[in-house]
């Protein structure tokens, strides 16, 4: 029932910037931790970003000064504003809901991801 979809992946180069949108359904954004998450080709799966009900947000060193996360209650949707991007920040990007934090806790739902690529 619950549904995450995530948009807004592309190619850029290097210090560009990029918008992620992931579009929720079955579930209230503002009810969950809401978490990013990417991997890339032969790597674990890690977490970059989070924003919890409260509006306060945690971010992994390597995004840090460089991506912004941000929810729309209206429209139901949690962005990940990247800017500064670096080829090693290419992945693919996934959004998570989490019912505890994002960051320490498995996430509960999850999107199919969307592809990230920065060139060199």
């Amino acid at each position: 029932q619950v549904q995450l979809v995530e948009s807004g992946g592309g190619l850029v180069q290097t210090g560009g910037s990029l918008r992620l949108s992931c579009t929720a359904s079955g579930i209230t954004v503002s009810a969950y931790d809401m978490g990013w998450f990417r991997q890339a080709p032969g790597k674990e799966r890690k977490f970059v970003a989070s924003i919890r009900r409260g509006g306060s947000t945690a971010y992994a060193d390597s995004v840090k000064g460089r991506f912004t996360v941000s929810s729309d209650s209206a429209k139901n949707t949690v962005d990940l504003q990247m800017s500064s991007l670096k080829p090693e920040d290419t992945a693919t990007y996934s959004c998570a809901a989490c019912l505890m934090d994002c960051r320490s806790f498995r996430p509960n739902f999850w999107g199919q991801g969307t592809q990230v690529t920065v060139s060199s």
